[in-house]
C-alpha cells in the first residue's frame, strides 16, 4: 500500500530507509567532526585521500589566511595575500583556502591512483583502512590473494578507479555573527557579518560538500543562504552544496528542517550530538538523554523526510526552479562520547544510523589533527580529573576544558599577577555592552578590569567575593587559544606571539592514553584491536547519564529559592532523566555483542543513577520552591 500526498507518491514509511541505503555508500562509517578552530583546520589534507570525511571551522579568517600561506608553499602554489583592508576579505580568504584544499586533495587522489599496489604506500593504505564489511575492501582482499596474472592487473585498474576522497566539509557556529566595520570605522552591510561572510566564502568555493550549522538558530544566516544556487537542486535534482544541521533532539530537527524546507532548501543530514558528552561547547538538553533522542529519530525519520521533501519540492515548484526528481537522501548521524567498536556498531545497527562522528580521540592522532608536542603529550598521560566542564567560554555556554593546558596556566598566572583577562585582538566573541558602547569580550582584560572594579564596590563578604571573582576570571580567550596549536606544530608565526594553547576534548578522551597512528585509531573504530587504557569505562549511554545527573545536582542548592519557571525546568529535567533510565533498562537486552557481566554492571549503574536522583526532590514552601536533600 502506498501513501499519496498531493502529487508526490512515497512508499510505506518503513521502507523509506531502504531507499536511503540504495545511494552510493560512504567509504567509511565515521567522520571526524570539527575540532576547535585549528585542530582540524587542514585535516582534509591529512585524511581525505583515504576516503575519510572531516569538518573544518571557517570562523577564523586570520588563521585560515596563515594556513593558506603555509599550504601554498608546501604544495608549490602561488600565494597572493588577501589583506584585512581588501574588500570582502573574510569571504575571499575562506574561498581561496577551501579552493586550495580541494586542489591539494584532488592532486593527492590523482597521485594515489598511479601508485603500484606496494605494501605501505598510500594506495595500499587506502584499502587497508576500509572496514572489513566494505564491498570494496573485499574486492581488494580478493585481488591481493591472486598470483600475478592478467586478471589481477585488471582488478587493480578497477580498484584504482574506485579511489575517491572523503568530503571536505565546513562548520559555521550560527550564533557567532558579529557585525563588522570597514577600515574607516563605518558599519558594513549585513552580508559582511561574520557568519554570513563565512557562508559566502564557502558558497563561492569550488567544493562539492556540506556546510554544518551548529550552535543554534540564526534567522538572518538561514535567510541569506537562499542567495546561493548551489544549495538548491540543479536540473538533474542534484545538490552541489549541502546543508547539515547539528541538533540536540528531534524537535529541533523538525523545527529547523521546516524553516529551510519553506525556503526550498533540503537538509541532507541531521547530526545529533550528545548534550554533555562531547568536546568543545556543550549544549545540555532538558535532561533528554541520547538513547531516547535516537529512538525518536529512528521512529520518525521517515515521516520527517517525507514532510520536508513535500514542502521543499512544493516551494521550488512555485518558484519555477528545478525540483528533486525523487526523494533525496536525508542522513541521520550521531557523535559524542563513542569509545568502542561495539558502541559504534550498536548505534549504526539498532538505530539505523548512517554514520558516527569520532572527534576527541583523533586529537591523539598526529596524522589527522594538529596538536603541538607539549599538549599532545599531556593529553596522552592525562587523568580523568584533568577533563572538566567549565564556563571558560565568553559565550556563557558550558565548555569542555583541559586542566593541564598552557592556556589554563596562563589564565591562572595572569590572575596571580593581578592582571586577569586576555588582550583581545580578533574580537570574534565580543558581545557584552555593559560598560562600553562597542561590544567587548568577557574574556578580555578590558572587560574583566571593569567588572572586578564593579564587584569591589559592592563590598561583599570575602567568601562571596571570591565566588563572584572566579566567575569573572574563569572566562578565557578562545580565539587565540584554539588556533595556537596548529601554528606551533607547523612552525607558523604566532598571532601577537600568543602561544598559550586552549584545547577542549570531550570527557571520553580520559579512556584513551597514548599517541596513535591513523591506522590504529581507524582499526579501533572498526574493532580490529582495542586501544582503550585500563581505566574502567562504562557504556557511553551511562557516561552521559552520569554527566547529566551531576549537572542536575549542581543546579540544586539547598534552601535556595527558585522561580516557578526554574521549578518547572528542574522538574522536567528530572522527569526526563528518570524516563531515560527506564528506557535504558529496556534497551540493555538488545546489546547482543556485550557479555552478561557487562549487562549486569550496566543495570546496576542505572539503578544507582535513579537512586541518586530520588535522594533530591523539589517542594513548594510558603510561596517559594526549595530543594530538599532526602
Amino acid at each position: 500500500m502506498e501513501i499519496r500526498t498531493g502529487k508526490y507518491m512515497s512508499p510505506r514509511f518503513g521502507d523509506l530507509h531502504k531507499i536511503f541505503k540504495m545511494n552510493k555508500p560512504e567509504l567509511h562509517s565515521f567522520h571526524i567532526p570539527v575540532l576547535g578552530l585549528g585542530y582540524s583546520i587542514d585535516t582534509p589534507v591529512k585524511v581525505a585521500r583515504f576516503g575519510i570525511s572531516s569538518v573544518i571551522s571557517i570562523m577564523d579568517d586570520h588563521l585560515i589566511e596563515k594556513m593558506r600561506s603555509y599550504h601554498s608553499l608546501r604544495s608549490g602554489e602561488n600565494y597572493i595575500p588577501i589583506a584585512t583592508h581588501d574588500d570582502d576579505h573574510r569571504a575571499k580568504r575562506i574561498t581561496a583556502y577551501l579552493n586550495l584544499l580541494n586542489y591539494i586533495v584532488n592532486e593527492q587522489i590523482n597521485k594515489i591512483r598511479k601508485l603500484p599496489f606496494n605494501e605501505g604506500n598510500d594506495l595500499t593504505k587506502y584499502f587497508e583502512l576500509l572496514p572489513l564489511e566494505s564491498p570494496l575492501k573485499k574486492r581488494y582482499s580478493d585481488m591481493m590473494e591472486l598470483d600475478e596474472s592478467k586478471k589481477k592487473l585488471q582488478l587493480q585498474e578497477q580498484l584504482r578507479t574506485e579511489v575517491r576522497s572523503g568530503s571536505i566539509d565546513v562548520n559555521i557556529m550560527s550564533k557567532l555573527d558579529r557585525d563588522n566595520k570597514d577600515v574607516n570605522g563605518n558599519e558594513l552591510p549585513l552580508g559582511y557579518s561574520d557568519a554570513l561572510a563565512a557562508l559566502r566564502g564557502f558558497a563561492q568555493s569550488n567544493l562539492k560538500s556540506s556546510v554544518v550549522f551548529s550552535a543554534g538558530y540564526n534567522p538572518r544566516l538561514y535567510n541569506y543562504i537562499e542567495q546561493f544556487d548551489d544549495f538548491f537542486p540543479d536540473e538533474n535534482g542534484d545538490l552541489k552544496k549541502k546543508i547539515v544541521l547539528k541538533v540536540s533532539d528531534f524537535r529541533s530537527a523538525l523545527v529547523q528542517g521546516k524553516i529551510f524546507a519553506k525556503k526550498g532548501l533540503w537538509i541532507s543530514e541531521f547530526r545529533i550530538e550528545s548534550g554533555l558528552n562531547c568536546g568543545g561547547h556543550a549544549f545540555p538538553t532538558d535532561g533528554l538523554l541520547l538513547g531516547p533522542i535516537l529512538e525518536e529519530f529512528k521512529n520518525k525519520r521517515a515521516e520527517l523526510s517525507l514532510e520536508l521533501f513535500e514542502i521543499c519540492n512544493s516551494v521550488n515548484a512555485e518558484k519555477k526552479i528545478p525540483t528533486f526528481k525523487c526523494q533525496p537522501v536525508m542522513k541521520i548521524t550521531v557523535q559524542g562520547g563513542i569509545g568502542t567498536a561495539n558502541e559504534n556498531d550498536f548505534l549504526l545497527e539498532h538505530y539505523s544510523l548512517d554514520g558516527t562522528g569520532w572527534g576527541s580521540p583523533f586529537l591523539l592522532v598526529p596524522e589527522a589533527t594538529n596538536v603541538d608536542d607539549e599538549t599532545i603529550n599531556k593529553l596522552a598521560t592525562a587523568n580523568k580529573d584533568d577533563y572538566f566542564l567549565s564556563y571558560a567560554s565568553p559565550l556563557g555556554i558550558p565548555f569542555n576544558n583541559f586542566r593541564k593546558s598552557s592556556a589554563e596556566k596562563q589564565r591562572e598566572d595572569r590572575i596571580e599577577k593581578g592582571r586577569p583577562g586576555s588582550p583581545c585582538f580578533k574580537k570574534f566573541l565580543s558581545s557584552d555592552t555593559e560598560f562600553t558602547n562597542e561590544a567587548v569580550c568577557t574574556a578580555s582584560r578590558e572587560y574583566q578590569n571593569l567588572k572586578i572594579k564593579q564587584l569591589k564596590e559592592k563590598k561583599l563578604p570575602d567568601e562571596l567575593f571570591e565566588i563572584e571573582f572566579s566567575k569573572i576570571t574563569e572566562k578565557d580567550c578562545l580565539c587565540e587559544g584554539l588556533g595556537a596549536s596548529v601554528l606551533i606544530k607547523d612552525h607558523v608565526h604566532l598571532s601577537h606571539n600568543l602561544s598559550a594553547v586552549t584545547i577542549c576534548p570531550g570527557p571520553n578522551l580520559a579512556y584513551f592514553s597514548g599517541i596513535f597512528s591513523l591506522a590504529e585509531m581507524v582499526g579501533h573504530i572498526y574493532g580490529r584491536w582495542n586501544i582503550l587504557n585500563s581505566l574502567y569505562r562504562p557504556n557511553m549511554f551511562i557516561n552521559e547519564l552520569q554527566m547529566y545527573v551531576d549537572f542536575y545536582k549542581k543546579r540544586l542548592e539547598p534552601n535556595l529559592s527558585v522561580s516557578p519557571k526554574q521549578l518547572k525546568y528542574l522538574q522536567t529535567f528530572k522527569a526526563n532523566l528518570l524516563e531515560g533510565i527506564d528506557y535504558y533498562k529496556n534497551l540493555v537486552t538488545f546489546f547482543k555483542k556485550e557479555s552478561d557481566q557487562y549487562i549486569l554492571i550496566m543495570k546496576d549503574e542505572l539503578d544507582k543513577a535513579a537512586l541518586a536522583l530520588s535522594k533530591q526532590s523539589l517542594c513548594f514552601v510558603n510561596g517559594s520552591e526549595n530543594i530538599i536533600n532526602e
